[in-house]
């Protein structure tokens, strides 16, 4: 059920909280990976885990707001790999929590080339090997506040708006191809980023970031095959049982 050995799967942001859950996730399901992240440091770490437990991985410490980190990650997957079948935009950036008469036009800037201008780098430097082979996954994620706007949620809610907004569009661009796109909003987890945005709330009550994986496995997986354009409350789906 939802086999995804060998799969060559791209996750950004993989050295904490949903990433490593989805890099450890793969790995242990038999993908092959490619991982990226800002600190080579962390990176590293996670690469030996991986590799160490069996896992075929590349890694490279990118920022992906940047076009040529983003183009060159890209080249040398796919020199590494030869392919890619999924790709998980799951690398964001918080900013800050308080009104936008607030806001600061720096942490403005930053979330949004972050969440919005990555997400496409990446993205689009994959597509043309989708787009050849006629076969292919994105998935962007998203949040609570990118279909609904609430207070203090800056910059992150617009861009996850915006995220979403790519997505849905892409899903209908890239029909032609077989290539399917679509989006997971998470839900509340367990995570650093979580903690920073409700620094009061007590985690313990929370799902951890591993609990969903059973949802980005089956996406990745042949079993979802005809699906594309959807928003997907990672959360509250029942993935398909298939025999």
């Amino acid at each position: 059920m939802n086999d995804i050995t060998n799969k060559v799967v791209v996750i950004t942001g993989a050295t904490k909280g949903l990433g490593l859950a989805l890099a450890r996730g793969f790995a242990q399901s038999g993908a092959r990976l490619s991982i990226c992240a800002r600190s080579k440091d962390a990176l590293t770490g996670v690469e030996k885990e991986l590799t160490g437990a069996g896992a075929e991985v590349f890694s490279m410490p990118i920022d992906i707001k940047i076009p040529d980190h983003a183009e060159n990650f890209g080249s040398e997957t796919l020199d590494r790999f030869g392919q890619v079948d999924a790709v998980i935009n799951n690398a964001s950036m918080l900013g800050q929590r308080v009104p936008v008469s607030d806001y600061q036009y720096s942490t403005w800037k930053d979330v949004i080339d972050v969440n919005i201008n990555g997400t496409f780098l990446i993205t689009k430097v994959f597509l043309p090997a989708m787009m050849k082979q006629r076969s292919g996954l994105i998935v962007n994620l998203s949040s609570g506040v990118g279909a609904v706007g609430k207070p203090r949620w800056g910059a992150y809610c617009v861009s996850k708006f915006g995220v979403e907004g790519f997505s849905y569009m892409l899903a209908e661009e890239m029909r032609d191809y077989n290539v399917r796109v679509n989006i997971v909003n998470p839900g509340a987890l367990a995570t650093e980023m979580r903690r920073a945005a409700y620094p009061d709330e007590d985690q313990s009550k929370l799902k951890k970031p591993e609990d969903i994986f059973k949802v980005f496995r089956y996406l990745v997986s042949d079993d979802s095959k005809d699906m594309t354009g959807e928003r997907i409350n990672a959360q509250d789906f029942s993935v398909p049982v298939t025999s």
